[in-house]
């Protein structure tokens, strides 16, 4: 079988609207995937502003924000099909929204962006609201991306996706394991805010810094490190915990960037020693690859100290070519909705710590009868 979809992603470093067109070929359970054309719409400030803001609304403009970011996101499809020529060529489009609230405990998540709209204004299927039949069922709801790094990428012994937050997946015969780890690009996004910057390029501010142990030590001793997965992780950690903690501690911008580059390659590690150890590789350590995608993938700083910390352990941090780094996401978004579409299961319960496996979504309607 063959379909083609498109996969939108909004992460939480808020740099803008991912939008992925991308042909899956199935056979026999087996799946091959190419990415005809992949685009990322950047936010206006008036779009961040909102986005951000939005946990603070009351229940109404809340609602009313969902519904008009909806349109939005419809809008932006039009216009990537309509500049990529592609239309009546698209299938099906599945939208992860802007995640807002999270609190698996309570058996809740939200993600802004009305599905609904989305349909009307493309006119195309759509399937939205991915996360919320893995948290019916007592998961975490996240990651979500495994079914995709199972299905499209498994020749890798780790996936590492550095967006708003840190997630990793370790990819056993036995067990699939996902988790959030730490936040990172929101977090260091805001410090080179601070700096009179977008981002680090490159990393080249946090180089120029130096590691504060102290700092180091507090950032570490946060009490999420230390709980058992399946756990996931709420923006506001990053945004509420510990930004404020990093700007309390009164150190240098750069000396502030370094250290939490820091913390993200110590934070990753610390698992993946940890996972090795209770889970050794089927075929031995030997050639075991990481393979990192998302934005922080281009601090090359980054990446410098994420290989040095993981050397001891033989394993090997890659990385692909640059429209699966940004894409990545996106493209799992497609498979999750062509999934859905088939009835298929498309969230691993092995990852989030739900009672089973789910598929999960809504479907809009959006072609006319």
């Amino acid at each position: 079988m063959i379909y083609r979809a498109i996969g939108i992603m909004s992460g939480s470093s808020l740099d803008g609207l991912d939008i992925a067109f991308v042909e899956f070929h199935e056979s026999a359970g087996k799946w091959q995937y190419e990415i005809k054309a992949a685009d990322c719409y950047p936010y206006s400030e008036e779009w961040v502003k909102k986005l951000k803001g939005a946990i603070h609304l009351n229940a109404l403009d809340y609602h009313l924000l969902h519904t008009e970011y909806g349109h939005y996101i419809g809008e932006q499809v039009n216009a990537f099909i309509n500049h990529h020529n592609l239309q009546y060529q698209v299938q099906l489009i599945a939208s992860h929204g802007h995640t807002t609230f999270h609190a698996p405990a309570k058996k809740m998540t939200g993600q802004l962006g009305d599905g609904a709209a989305i349909a009307a204004v493309t006119g195309i299927n759509v399937v939205s609201d991915l996360r919320a039949m893995d948290i019916a069922l007592g998961g975490q709801g996240a990651p979500i991306v495994p079914i995709g790094e199972k299905l499209l990428l498994g020749d890798y012994a780790f996936f590492l996706n550095l967006g708003g937050i840190a997630n990793i997946s370790y990819n056993h015969p036995e067990k699939y394991i996902a988790f959030d780890v730490c936040p990172a690009n929101r977090v260091m996004n805001m410090l080179a805010h601070d700096a009179g910057k977008a981002f680090d390029e490159g990393g080249q501010i946090a180089a120029s810094g130096k590691l504060q142990e102290g700092l180091f030590t507090m950032l570490n001793d946060q009490e999420y490190y230390s709980m058992p997965y399946p756990k996931s992780l709420a923006n506001d950690f990053g945004t509420d915990v510990l930004y404020p903690l990093i700007k309390s501690s009164g150190v240098s911008t750069r000396d502030a960037m370094r250290t939490m580059v820091e913390h993200i390659a110590y934070q990753i590690s610390k698992p993946v020693l940890e996972i090795l150890e209770k889970m050794p590789p089927v075929n031995g350590s030997a050639g075991l690859k990481l393979l990192a995608t998302g934005g922080g993938a281009h601090n090359g700083f980054l990446m410098e100290r994420l290989q040095a910390v993981l050397q001891p352990a033989g394993v090997e941090v890659e990385m692909t070519h640059k429209i699966l780094i940004d894409f990545k996401e996106a493209l799992i978004m497609a498979l999750i909705g062509v999934l859905r579409w088939r009835e298929e299961y498309n969230v691993l319960a092995s990852v989030t710590g739900a009672s089973r496996s789910s598929i999960g979504g809504a479907v809009w309607i959006g072609q006319e009868a």
